[in-house]
Protein backbone atom coordinates (compact mmCIF):
# COMPACT_ATOMS: atom_id res chain seq x y z
CA UNK A 1 0.00 0.00 0.00
CA UNK A 2 1.34 3.32 -1.13
CA UNK A 3 0.34 5.33 2.28
CA UNK A 4 2.24 8.33 0.91
CA UNK A 5 0.28 9.09 -2.38
CA UNK A 6 -2.95 8.13 -1.21
CA UNK A 7 -2.14 10.92 1.31
CA UNK A 8 -1.03 13.02 -1.67
CA UNK A 9 -3.68 11.98 -4.09
CA UNK A 10 -6.73 11.94 -1.82
CA UNK A 11 -8.32 15.03 -3.10
CA UNK A 12 -9.31 16.43 0.01
CA UNK A 13 -7.21 18.49 2.37
CA UNK A 14 -7.36 18.04 6.52
CA UNK A 15 -9.19 20.83 8.46
CA UNK A 16 -7.43 24.32 8.44
CA UNK A 17 -6.87 26.01 11.47
CA UNK A 18 -6.74 30.25 11.63
CA UNK A 19 -7.13 32.92 13.98
CA UNK A 20 -10.47 35.76 13.57
CA UNK A 21 -8.90 38.71 12.58
CA UNK A 22 -8.95 41.51 15.55
CA UNK A 23 -10.65 44.84 15.61
CA UNK A 24 -8.12 47.73 14.56
CA UNK A 25 -6.73 49.34 17.63
CA UNK A 26 -7.85 52.93 17.09
CA UNK A 27 -11.47 51.56 17.05
CA UNK A 28 -10.79 48.88 19.92
CA UNK A 29 -11.62 51.42 23.17
CA UNK A 30 -14.65 53.37 21.05
CA UNK A 31 -16.79 50.00 19.84
CA UNK A 32 -17.75 47.10 21.88
CA UNK A 33 -16.15 44.07 21.43
CA UNK A 34 -17.41 42.15 18.29
CA UNK A 35 -18.34 38.32 18.39
CA UNK A 36 -15.56 36.28 16.69
CA UNK A 37 -16.19 35.66 13.36
CA UNK A 38 -14.60 31.54 12.62
CA UNK A 39 -12.59 30.97 9.92
CA UNK A 40 -14.74 29.75 6.92
CA UNK A 41 -14.05 25.98 6.45
CA UNK A 42 -11.88 23.82 4.47
CA UNK A 43 -14.74 22.23 2.95
CA UNK A 44 -18.30 22.27 2.07
CA UNK A 45 -21.38 21.23 4.05
CA UNK A 46 -22.94 17.82 3.09
CA UNK A 47 -24.79 17.79 0.31
CA UNK A 48 -28.19 16.78 -0.72
CA UNK A 49 -28.10 12.99 -0.35
CA UNK A 50 -25.27 12.60 2.29
CA UNK A 51 -24.62 9.28 3.59
CA UNK A 52 -22.66 10.63 6.69
CA UNK A 53 -21.58 10.49 9.27
CA UNK A 54 -20.41 7.42 9.01
CA UNK A 55 -19.25 4.73 12.16
CA UNK A 56 -15.63 4.44 11.84
CA UNK A 57 -13.73 1.17 12.46
CA UNK A 58 -11.78 1.41 16.00
CA UNK A 59 -8.94 0.70 13.79
CA UNK A 60 -5.99 -0.98 16.35
CA UNK A 61 -3.90 -3.98 16.41
CA UNK A 62 -4.96 -4.84 19.78
CA UNK A 63 -8.58 -5.72 18.45
CA UNK A 64 -6.79 -8.22 15.78
CA UNK A 65 -8.91 -11.81 17.08
CA UNK A 66 -7.36 -13.78 14.63
CA UNK A 67 -4.66 -13.81 11.48
CA UNK A 68 -5.71 -16.92 8.74
CA UNK A 69 -4.59 -18.06 5.65
CA UNK A 70 -5.80 -19.99 2.71
CA UNK A 71 -4.45 -21.57 -0.24
CA UNK A 72 -6.93 -20.42 -3.19
CA UNK A 73 -7.05 -23.54 -5.79
CA UNK A 74 -6.74 -21.54 -8.95
CA UNK A 75 -6.87 -23.33 -12.56
CA UNK A 76 -6.59 -22.08 -15.52
CA UNK A 77 -8.71 -23.32 -17.58
CA UNK A 78 -11.81 -23.11 -14.59
CA UNK A 79 -12.77 -25.37 -11.68
CA UNK A 80 -12.92 -29.11 -12.78
CA UNK A 81 -16.29 -30.78 -12.70
CA UNK A 82 -16.51 -34.06 -14.87
CA UNK A 83 -16.61 -37.82 -13.88
CA UNK A 84 -13.96 -40.12 -13.80
CA UNK A 85 -13.80 -43.93 -14.01
CA UNK A 86 -11.63 -45.42 -11.70
CA UNK A 87 -11.97 -49.16 -11.42
CA UNK A 88 -15.36 -49.78 -10.14
CA UNK A 89 -15.24 -46.58 -9.15
CA UNK A 90 -16.97 -43.49 -10.37
CA UNK A 91 -14.94 -39.74 -9.28
CA UNK A 92 -16.88 -36.77 -10.00
CA UNK A 93 -14.64 -34.20 -9.41
CA UNK A 94 -15.56 -31.14 -7.93
CA UNK A 95 -12.88 -28.69 -7.35
CA UNK A 96 -9.89 -25.89 -8.98
CA UNK A 97 -12.56 -22.66 -8.14
CA UNK A 98 -9.85 -20.21 -7.50
CA UNK A 99 -11.72 -17.62 -5.04
CA UNK A 100 -15.41 -18.53 -6.17
CA UNK A 101 -15.54 -21.25 -4.06
CA UNK A 102 -18.51 -19.70 -1.58
CA UNK A 103 -19.73 -17.66 -4.49
CA UNK A 104 -20.14 -20.26 -6.90
CA UNK A 105 -20.84 -23.59 -4.92
CA UNK A 106 -24.37 -24.49 -5.58
CA UNK A 107 -23.85 -23.67 -9.04
CA UNK A 108 -21.10 -26.26 -9.05
CA UNK A 109 -22.52 -28.50 -6.88
CA UNK A 110 -25.32 -28.73 -9.20
CA UNK A 111 -23.56 -29.65 -12.14
CA UNK A 112 -21.58 -32.19 -10.36
CA UNK A 113 -24.73 -33.92 -9.24
CA UNK A 114 -26.05 -34.38 -13.23
CA UNK A 115 -22.85 -36.68 -13.26
CA UNK A 116 -23.93 -38.28 -9.55
CA UNK A 117 -27.66 -39.07 -10.76
CA UNK A 118 -26.22 -40.52 -14.26
CA UNK A 119 -24.40 -43.20 -12.58
CA UNK A 120 -27.96 -44.21 -10.94
CA UNK A 121 -26.45 -44.83 -7.61
CA UNK A 122 -28.38 -43.87 -4.51
CA UNK A 123 -25.03 -44.11 -1.84
CA UNK A 124 -22.97 -41.59 -2.50
CA UNK A 125 -19.38 -40.16 -0.96
CA UNK A 126 -18.38 -37.04 -0.62
CA UNK A 127 -14.52 -36.10 0.38
CA UNK A 128 -14.00 -32.43 1.83
CA UNK A 129 -16.40 -30.33 4.29
CA UNK A 130 -15.68 -27.29 2.80
CA UNK A 131 -18.16 -24.98 0.83
CA UNK A 132 -18.46 -27.76 -2.37
CA UNK A 133 -17.95 -30.51 0.15
CA UNK A 134 -21.19 -29.49 1.90
CA UNK A 135 -23.49 -28.39 -1.11
CA UNK A 136 -22.63 -30.94 -2.96
CA UNK A 137 -23.86 -33.53 -0.10
CA UNK A 138 -27.23 -31.25 0.62
CA UNK A 139 -27.61 -31.25 -2.55
CA UNK A 140 -27.71 -34.85 -3.34
CA UNK A 141 -29.85 -35.50 -0.15
CA UNK A 142 -32.01 -33.10 -2.19
CA UNK A 143 -32.34 -35.54 -5.08
CA UNK A 144 -32.74 -38.23 -2.56
CA UNK A 145 -29.85 -40.30 -2.10
CA UNK A 146 -28.07 -41.10 0.88
CA UNK A 147 -25.12 -39.39 1.57
CA UNK A 148 -21.25 -39.59 3.80
CA UNK A 149 -18.97 -37.25 3.87
CA UNK A 150 -15.58 -38.21 4.85
CA UNK A 151 -12.46 -35.34 5.50
CA UNK A 152 -9.73 -35.23 7.53
CA UNK A 153 -10.75 -32.01 9.24
CA UNK A 154 -14.33 -30.24 9.53
CA UNK A 155 -15.83 -26.76 9.92
CA UNK A 156 -14.15 -24.27 11.38
CA UNK A 157 -11.01 -25.79 10.77
CA UNK A 158 -11.37 -26.15 6.86
CA UNK A 159 -9.54 -23.87 4.35
CA UNK A 160 -13.46 -22.24 3.02
CA UNK A 161 -14.07 -20.82 6.92
CA UNK A 162 -10.84 -19.01 6.23
CA UNK A 163 -12.42 -17.37 2.93
CA UNK A 164 -13.28 -13.57 2.78
CA UNK A 165 -16.92 -13.98 2.43
CA UNK A 166 -17.96 -12.13 -0.43
CA UNK A 167 -20.03 -12.72 -3.79
CA UNK A 168 -17.30 -12.85 -6.08
CA UNK A 169 -18.01 -15.71 -8.75
CA UNK A 170 -15.00 -14.28 -11.37
CA UNK A 171 -12.38 -13.97 -8.64
CA UNK A 172 -9.20 -15.73 -10.48
CA UNK A 173 -11.88 -18.09 -11.90
CA UNK A 174 -10.15 -18.71 -15.00
CA UNK A 175 -7.35 -16.99 -17.21
CA UNK A 176 -8.54 -15.10 -20.16
CA UNK A 177 -7.25 -17.55 -22.75
CA UNK A 178 -8.92 -20.27 -20.50
CA UNK A 179 -12.36 -18.67 -21.07
CA UNK A 180 -13.88 -20.40 -24.20
CA UNK A 181 -17.32 -20.01 -25.19
CA UNK A 182 -18.08 -23.45 -23.18
CA UNK A 183 -16.26 -22.12 -20.09
CA UNK A 184 -18.00 -19.17 -19.89
CA UNK A 185 -21.73 -20.53 -20.20
CA UNK A 186 -20.66 -22.74 -17.65
CA UNK A 187 -19.35 -20.26 -15.29
CA UNK A 188 -22.05 -17.90 -15.75
CA UNK A 189 -24.91 -21.43 -15.45
CA UNK A 190 -23.00 -21.72 -12.23
CA UNK A 191 -22.86 -18.20 -11.10
CA UNK A 192 -26.94 -17.65 -11.76
CA UNK A 193 -28.00 -20.95 -10.02
CA UNK A 194 -25.93 -19.49 -6.62
CA UNK A 195 -27.05 -16.19 -7.16
CA UNK A 196 -30.59 -17.35 -7.24
CA UNK A 197 -30.09 -20.00 -4.09
CA UNK A 198 -28.92 -17.20 -1.73
CA UNK A 199 -31.60 -15.05 -2.31
CA UNK A 200 -33.50 -18.00 -0.33
CA UNK A 201 -31.13 -18.05 2.49
CA UNK A 202 -31.99 -14.14 2.85
CA UNK A 203 -33.81 -13.53 6.76
CA UNK A 204 -33.08 -16.74 8.54
CA UNK A 205 -31.68 -16.96 11.71
CA UNK A 206 -28.23 -16.30 12.26
CA UNK A 207 -28.52 -13.62 8.78
CA UNK A 208 -25.83 -16.61 6.92
CA UNK A 209 -26.67 -14.17 3.95
CA UNK A 210 -26.47 -10.47 3.85
CA UNK A 211 -27.11 -7.61 1.48
CA UNK A 212 -24.16 -4.98 2.48
CA UNK A 213 -23.65 -1.37 0.60
CA UNK A 214 -19.60 -0.45 0.11
CA UNK A 215 -17.44 2.38 -1.05
CA UNK A 216 -14.41 2.15 -3.55
CA UNK A 217 -12.11 4.75 -3.42
CA UNK A 218 -10.11 5.24 -6.64
CA UNK A 219 -6.41 4.05 -6.50
CA UNK A 220 -3.65 6.76 -6.03
CA UNK A 221 -2.64 8.34 -9.37
CA UNK A 222 0.78 6.83 -9.53
CA UNK A 223 -0.25 3.54 -9.21
CA UNK A 224 1.00 1.76 -12.09
CA UNK A 225 -1.36 -0.39 -14.23
CA UNK A 226 -1.84 -3.69 -13.54
CA UNK A 227 0.21 -3.54 -10.24
CA UNK A 228 -2.83 -5.00 -8.26
CA UNK A 229 -2.03 -8.44 -10.28
CA UNK A 230 1.40 -8.24 -10.24
CA UNK A 231 2.88 -12.04 -10.89
CA UNK A 232 -0.58 -12.76 -11.95
CA UNK A 233 -1.75 -13.97 -15.05
CA UNK A 234 -4.69 -11.50 -16.97
CA UNK A 235 -7.89 -12.68 -16.25
CA UNK A 236 -11.63 -12.56 -18.30
CA UNK A 237 -14.54 -9.56 -17.89
CA UNK A 238 -17.19 -12.92 -17.20
CA UNK A 239 -19.70 -10.66 -14.81
CA UNK A 240 -20.85 -8.50 -17.75
CA UNK A 241 -22.82 -11.90 -18.60
CA UNK A 242 -24.61 -11.26 -15.15
CA UNK A 243 -25.38 -7.90 -14.95
CA UNK A 244 -28.92 -7.97 -14.75
CA UNK A 245 -28.60 -9.92 -11.13
CA UNK A 246 -27.81 -6.79 -9.16
CA UNK A 247 -27.47 -3.22 -8.54
CA UNK A 248 -24.26 -1.53 -10.49
CA UNK A 249 -21.66 0.72 -8.43
CA UNK A 250 -23.09 4.37 -9.03
CA UNK A 251 -20.41 6.86 -8.72
CA UNK A 252 -20.75 9.44 -5.10
CA UNK A 253 -20.49 13.54 -5.92
CA UNK A 254 -18.56 15.27 -3.71
CA UNK A 255 -20.48 16.23 -0.36
CA UNK A 256 -22.75 13.27 -0.62
CA UNK A 257 -19.84 10.71 1.24
CA UNK A 258 -17.27 11.45 4.06
CA UNK A 259 -14.50 9.48 2.18
CA UNK A 260 -11.10 11.13 1.62
CA UNK A 261 -11.38 11.16 -2.43
CA UNK A 262 -13.72 14.16 -4.20
CA UNK A 263 -15.75 10.77 -6.29
CA UNK A 264 -16.14 7.18 -4.58
CA UNK A 265 -18.30 4.39 -5.65
CA UNK A 266 -21.19 3.00 -3.97
CA UNK A 267 -21.81 -0.76 -4.25
CA UNK A 268 -24.03 -3.70 -2.66
CA UNK A 269 -22.48 -6.85 -2.21
CA UNK A 270 -24.25 -10.51 -0.91
CA UNK A 271 -22.03 -11.33 2.38
CA UNK A 272 -21.39 -14.66 3.14
CA UNK A 273 -21.42 -14.89 7.80
CA UNK A 274 -19.41 -17.50 6.85
CA UNK A 275 -19.66 -19.11 10.60
CA UNK A 276 -23.80 -18.85 10.77
CA UNK A 277 -23.63 -20.22 7.19
CA UNK A 278 -21.48 -22.85 7.70
CA UNK A 279 -23.44 -24.07 11.05
CA UNK A 280 -26.85 -23.91 8.45
CA UNK A 281 -25.35 -26.04 6.29
CA UNK A 282 -23.65 -28.54 8.99
CA UNK A 283 -26.58 -29.25 10.87
CA UNK A 284 -29.30 -29.23 7.64
CA UNK A 285 -27.07 -32.57 6.02
CA UNK A 286 -27.20 -33.84 9.64
CA UNK A 287 -30.54 -33.47 10.04
CA UNK A 288 -31.52 -35.15 6.87
CA UNK A 289 -29.75 -38.21 8.11
CA UNK A 290 -26.04 -37.53 6.58
CA UNK A 291 -23.44 -38.75 8.36
CA UNK A 292 -19.38 -37.79 8.55
CA UNK A 293 -16.70 -39.87 9.19
CA UNK A 294 -13.42 -38.96 10.13
CA UNK A 295 -10.48 -40.09 7.45
CA UNK A 296 -7.65 -38.77 5.51
CA UNK A 297 -6.79 -40.00 1.76
CA UNK A 298 -3.29 -40.14 0.61
CA UNK A 299 -3.35 -41.50 -2.69
CA UNK A 300 -6.57 -42.31 -5.26
CA UNK A 301 -6.06 -45.82 -4.00
CA UNK A 302 -7.18 -45.56 -0.98
CA UNK A 303 -10.52 -44.55 -2.29
CA UNK A 304 -10.95 -47.88 -3.34
CA UNK A 305 -11.52 -48.59 0.10
CA UNK A 306 -14.53 -46.85 0.27
CA UNK A 307 -18.24 -48.70 0.29
CA UNK A 308 -20.06 -46.10 -1.94
CA UNK A 309 -19.39 -46.60 -5.81
CA UNK A 310 -19.85 -43.05 -6.32
CA UNK A 311 -17.32 -40.30 -5.16
CA UNK A 312 -17.54 -36.64 -5.42
CA UNK A 313 -14.13 -35.21 -4.87
CA UNK A 314 -14.68 -31.68 -3.52
CA UNK A 315 -10.53 -31.54 -1.77
CA UNK A 316 -9.82 -28.20 -3.37
CA UNK A 317 -6.21 -27.11 -3.27
CA UNK A 318 -5.39 -30.77 -1.75
CA UNK A 319 -7.01 -32.75 -5.10
CA UNK A 320 -3.39 -31.11 -6.11
CA UNK A 321 -1.46 -33.96 -3.95
CA UNK A 322 -4.15 -36.38 -3.95
CA UNK A 323 -4.72 -36.88 -7.81
CA UNK A 324 -1.48 -35.37 -8.58
CA UNK A 325 -3.28 -32.50 -11.04
CA UNK A 326 -0.05 -30.15 -11.63
CA UNK A 327 -2.74 -27.50 -12.98
CA UNK A 328 -3.91 -26.42 -9.39
CA UNK A 329 -2.30 -23.26 -8.58
CA UNK A 330 -1.98 -22.08 -4.91
CA UNK A 331 -2.79 -18.52 -3.80
CA UNK A 332 -2.01 -17.76 -0.68
CA UNK A 333 -5.16 -15.23 0.91
CA UNK A 334 -4.40 -14.00 4.45
CA UNK A 335 -7.48 -12.04 6.04
CA UNK A 336 -6.87 -9.87 9.56
CA UNK A 337 -9.82 -10.29 11.97
CA UNK A 338 -10.86 -7.70 14.38
CA UNK A 339 -13.19 -7.87 16.83
CA UNK A 340 -17.45 -6.80 15.40
CA UNK A 341 -18.59 -3.58 15.52
CA UNK A 342 -22.30 -4.11 14.20
CA UNK A 343 -22.90 -0.64 14.26
CA UNK A 344 -20.57 -0.43 10.91
CA UNK A 345 -22.34 -1.77 8.28
CA UNK A 346 -20.20 -0.65 5.02
CA UNK A 347 -17.28 -2.20 3.29
CA UNK A 348 -14.72 -0.48 1.95
CA UNK A 349 -12.02 -0.87 -1.45
CA UNK A 350 -8.50 1.33 -1.54
CA UNK A 351 -6.06 -0.15 -4.25
CA UNK A 352 -5.71 -3.61 -2.90
CA UNK A 353 -7.22 -3.39 0.61
CA UNK A 354 -10.52 -4.62 1.18
CA UNK A 355 -12.99 -4.55 4.60
CA UNK A 356 -15.97 -6.83 4.35
CA UNK A 357 -18.22 -5.69 7.45
CA UNK A 358 -19.17 -9.49 8.74
CA UNK A 359 -21.30 -10.12 11.74
CA UNK A 360 -18.15 -12.49 13.53
CA UNK A 361 -16.13 -10.18 12.60
CA UNK A 362 -14.61 -6.95 10.58
CA UNK A 363 -12.42 -8.65 7.60
CA UNK A 364 -9.55 -6.95 6.37
CA UNK A 365 -7.47 -8.34 3.52
CA UNK A 366 -4.68 -6.56 1.69
CA UNK A 367 -3.53 -8.58 -1.46
CA UNK A 368 0.44 -8.52 -1.60
CA UNK A 369 2.40 -9.37 -4.57
CA UNK A 370 3.95 -12.77 -4.67
CA UNK A 371 0.63 -14.65 -3.06
CA UNK A 372 -0.07 -16.03 -6.61
CA UNK A 373 1.77 -19.25 -6.38
CA UNK A 374 2.75 -19.38 -3.15
CA UNK A 375 1.24 -22.47 -0.56
CA UNK A 376 2.85 -20.56 2.31
CA UNK A 377 0.18 -20.32 5.10
CA UNK A 378 1.98 -19.20 7.93
CA UNK A 379 0.35 -16.02 9.38
CA UNK A 380 2.25 -12.78 8.94
CA UNK A 381 1.45 -10.37 11.73
CA UNK A 382 3.48 -7.49 10.68
CA UNK A 383 1.81 -7.83 7.36
CA UNK A 384 -1.61 -7.82 9.43
CA UNK A 385 -0.91 -4.85 11.38
CA UNK A 386 0.22 -3.00 8.44
CA UNK A 387 -3.29 -3.64 6.50
CA UNK A 388 -4.85 -2.71 9.63
CA UNK A 389 -3.01 0.60 9.46
CA UNK A 390 -3.99 1.24 5.74
CA UNK A 391 -7.65 1.50 7.74
CA UNK A 392 -6.41 3.74 10.18
CA UNK A 393 -5.18 6.43 7.74
CA UNK A 394 -8.76 5.81 5.95
CA UNK A 395 -10.33 6.54 9.01
CA UNK A 396 -8.53 9.43 10.33
CA UNK A 397 -9.08 11.33 6.96
CA UNK A 398 -12.74 10.55 7.43
CA UNK A 399 -13.31 11.81 10.43
CA UNK A 400 -11.21 14.90 9.88
CA UNK A 401 -13.66 15.30 6.46
CA UNK A 402 -17.29 14.44 8.82
CA UNK A 403 -15.48 17.15 11.44
CA UNK A 404 -15.05 20.02 8.61
CA UNK A 405 -18.06 19.23 7.28
CA UNK A 406 -20.32 19.64 10.20
CA UNK A 407 -18.57 22.83 10.84
CA UNK A 408 -19.09 24.13 7.12
CA UNK A 409 -23.11 22.92 7.94
CA UNK A 410 -23.07 25.08 11.06
CA UNK A 411 -21.41 28.23 9.61
CA UNK A 412 -24.27 27.96 6.72
CA UNK A 413 -26.84 27.82 8.84
CA UNK A 414 -25.46 30.88 11.11
CA UNK A 415 -25.37 32.70 7.87
CA UNK A 416 -29.15 31.91 6.68
CA UNK A 417 -29.67 33.05 10.43
CA UNK A 418 -28.21 36.59 10.11
CA UNK A 419 -30.23 37.35 6.35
Amino acid sequence: MRRREFLKNAGIGMVASSSAAGLAASHAAALPPAPATPPPPACSPPAPGYIGPLPLVRATPDRIIAITVCTRPFRATGPRIEAQKMGRKTIVHNYGHGGTGWSLSWGSSTLALRHVLATKEREIAVIGCGALGLTSALLAQRAGLKVRIYAKDRPPDVRSTFATGNWSPNSRFCTAEGATPDVANRWEEMARISFRTYQFMLGLPGDPIEWRDGYSLPPGENAPPGWMNEGEPQYPDLESRIHDLGPRREPMLPGTHPFPSPIVGRYSSLIFNISALTHLLMSDFLLAGGAIETREFEKPGDLMKLREKTIVNCTGYGARALFGDESVTPVRGQIVRLIPQPEVTYGLTYNNFYMLPRRDALILQSQAAGDFGSADITPDRAAAERTVGILAEINRQVAANQECMAAAAAAAAAAQARR
